[in-house]
């Protein structure tokens, strides 16, 4: 069109005629300045022709409202955020399957840690014989009166674990031979397995050995008892100690007391250490008085027997001490000793040897699963299979009398491991 136009305006101003040449450039020149007129008149409205048409989101002059964007993420399924449409056809995820319901069990489930009380039972006759061949049908336990079921039974044969707290002080010279007599005798009883801890006691508790298998470290221990030191006797306090120590070794373990009872000035009461030894647990006592033979000259003669220099020391005193000693045996299940001859030194300590590796270990859930902190009264009674008293006869057939020694109780509280 542009062209058409240009070519007509030419031809009809331009004329060959020299007079006119001016007039004909003149002429040219409006030609030309008419086709850029034209020119640009016309690119304008082509270029409007080849636009987009504008978008359609007007209503009756109001922006129409864009829907919302569909669920999902971006259309893709590259980059760090491309989550998939959710399809309207796919189906739900199914439900977890239910758990099987058992018959008979309700529908919730409870975690319970029942304790388990470990009672050791000695059986011997009237003369301190073994009593062998128990079964646990032949064992009736009582905690507070409630009977209990036995769960586990046993009888212990293995090596014992025992410390030997012997007294030896400025006391008295008959007391310390005592002493030394009836520690030498237990010694004579070990055998290659056993633990021993040597250990003695004045003022304060002295560790001589600490435990081990070797005889004989524990008679070089025992050799170094001969010059005493202190004249006091402070048995709670040595007690104590070792009863603290003794927690830290694991299974089944004895104290060997070898003693005259009497406690001289230990800061510990009676009620404390009867407090801690109700609180211990797996350990025996078996304590063997000394200086019999000494008191009872003197009881003889309406007196009584000094024990160490310048520290008064009464009858009452040593009934006391004795009256303890038996206490302190019962609460554990161990038993006194109270030998009035040198002779019977080696015969009491073949007994508790008998006594430690001969007897029978009981085990039961206790029905008052409390651990509450309170003393629980124990009481073990031996009968016949049929429920009867048990009966048992020597080697003449003559009936003996039985003995049954255990621990009179134990505190029911938690344990840290």
């Amino acid at each position: 069109m542009f062209a058409n136009v240009s070519a007509n305006l030419l031809t009809k101003y331009m004329v060959p005629n020299r007079r006119s040449r001016f007039q004909n450039f003149t002429r040219w020149m409006l030609a030309l300045s008419v086709s850029l007129v034209l020119l640009s008149a016309v690119i304008p409205a082509s270029a409007q022709d080849q636009q987009a048409p504008p978008p359609q989101n007007q209503d009756n002059g109001k922006p129409k409202q864009e829907a919302p964007p569909e669920a999902g993420g971006p259309g893709g399924d590259i980059g760090p955020y491309a989550v998939p449409k959710k399809s309207a056809e796919e189906p739900p995820p199914p439900p977890p399957p239910a758990a099987k319901k058992v018959e008979g069990l309700p529908d919730y489930s409870i975690k319970v840690n029942v304790p388990l009380v470990n009672v050791d039972v000695l059986v011997t006759t009237k003369t301190g014989q073994f009593v062998p061949g128990l079964k646990a049908d032949n064992f009736r336990l009582f905690e507070d009166g409630a009977a209990q079921q036995v769960a586990n039974f046993e009888v212990s044969k293995a090596p014992i674990t025992a410390v030997l707290l012997v007294e030896f002080a400025s006391t008295n010279y008959v007391f310390l031979r005592d002493a030394l007599q009836a520690s030498y005798a237990f010694a004579n009883t070990l055998r290659k397995d056993d633990w021993i801890a040597v250990a003695y006691y004045d003022m304060q508790p002295h560790i001589l050995v600490d435990f081990t298998q070797d005889k004989k470290a524990v008679y070089g221990a025992l050799n170094q008892l001969r010059i005493p030191g202190f004249a006091e006797t402070n048995l709670f306090d040595a007690l104590y100690d070792t009863l603290d120590r003794m927690d830290r070794v694991e299974g089944k373990k004895y104290i060997i007391l070898i003693t005259t009872g009497v406690d001289t000035f230990s800061k510990m009461t009676l009620d404390k250490i009867t407090k801690k030894i109700k609180e211990t647990k797996d350990v025996t006592i078996f304590p063997v008085s000394v200086g019999w033979i000494l008191r009872e000259m003197y009881e003889a003669r309406g007196g009584h027997a000094p024990h160490g220099m310048g520290i008064p020391v009464s009858n009452m005193d040593y009934l006391q001490a004795d009256n303890e000693m038996r206490n302190f045996a019962a609460m554990t299940g161990g038993r006194a000793y109270f030998p009035r001859f040198e002779a019977e030194y080696g015969e009491d300590f073949l007994e508790i040897s008998n006594d430690i590796r001969n007897q029978y270990s009981l085990a039961y859930h206790p029905t008052n699963a409390k651990l509450d902190g309170t003393y629980r009264k124990l009481k073990v009674q031996v009968v016949a299979p049929d429920g009867g008293p048990l009966k048992v006869k020597d080697q003449k057939g003559k009936e003996q009398k039985i003995e049954v020694v255990s621990r009179d109780g134990y505190t029911a509280k938690h344990t840290v491991d």
